[in-house]
C-alpha cells in the first residue's frame, strides 16, 4: 500500500498561510525538494494548486522568470513535472501535468493509496485536514518556521478527534526553523 504524507510549512503559532510564515530559504527549498524526490502524484485541493501553480508553473517560452533565483529552481523543475492530482467541485479541468478528482474524495483517495507506485504527497489546509479526519493520512510532515503570525488559516483547524502521534524524524535548519516528520500511533 502506497503511504500518503502531508506536508507543509507553519508558524510556531500553527498559521499555515503562505504569507504568514518567512520566506523560503535556500536550505528549506532544498530540504522540500529532496523531500519530493520521495512522492510519486502531488495531491492539491483547488486553491493550493492553483497557487502552486502560478508560482511554480514553467512558462510557456520555456525559461524561468527572472525573479527566480537560482537556488529555487531545482524546486521548481521538480513540483512542475510532478504528477498532480486535483481535487475539486469548482473546476471543470486541469492541466500541469495533473488529473482533476471529483466526487467522493475518501473513495478516491483510498483506491489511490491500494493502487501499486510510489508514495502521495498532500499539501495545503483544507483537503488534508478531511484527509486526516477520515484517517487517510499516514505520515505528518512539518516546517515549523521561527514566526508567530497571529493570523491566517491554522494548521489542521476544525479536526473534530485528536490524532496521537509518534514523531519519527527530526531536522534543525540555520534559520531556527525544524522539520518534524510525525506517523499516528
Amino acid at each position: 500500500m502506497r503511504s500518503l504524507r502531508y506536508s507543509i510549512n507553519v508558524t510556531l503559532d500553527g498559521c499555515c498561510h503562505h504569507d504568514a510564515g518567512l520566506a523560503p530559504d535556500e536550505e528549506s527549498m532544498a530540504y522540500w525538494t529532496d523531500e519530493m524526490a520521495h512522492a510519486d502524484t502531488l495531491i492539491f485541493g483547488r486553491v493550493t494548486y492553483q497557487m502552486m501553480e502560478s508560482a511554480w508553473r514553467r512558462p510557456a517560452h520555456g525559461g524561468w522568470p527572472e525573479w527566480m533565483a537560482d537556488w529555487q529552481r531545482p524546486f521548481a523543475e521538480a513540483i512542475d513535472q510532478a504528477q498532480k492530482i486535483v481535487v475539486s467541485a469548482t473546476l471543470a479541468a486541469v492541466d500541469w501535468n495533473a488529473t482533476l478528482l471529483t466526487g467522493d474524495v475518501a473513495h478516491a483517495i483510498q483506491g489511490l493509496k491500494e493502487e501499486s507506485g510510489g508514495d502521495l504527497w498532500v499539501g495545503g489546509v483544507s483537503l488534508p485536514t478531511t484527509l486526516a479526519g477520515l484517517g487517510l493520512i499516514d505520515e505528518y510532515e512539518f516546517l515549523v518556521q521561527p514566526v508567530l503570525a497571529g493570523r491566517g488559516p491554522t494548521l489542521l483547524g476544525g479536526l473534530c478527534e485528536r490524532i496521537p502521534l509518534e514523531l519519527v524524524h527530526r531536522r534543525e535548519f540555520r534559520s531556527g526553523a525544524v522539520a518534524m516528520r510525525f506517523r499516528p500511533r
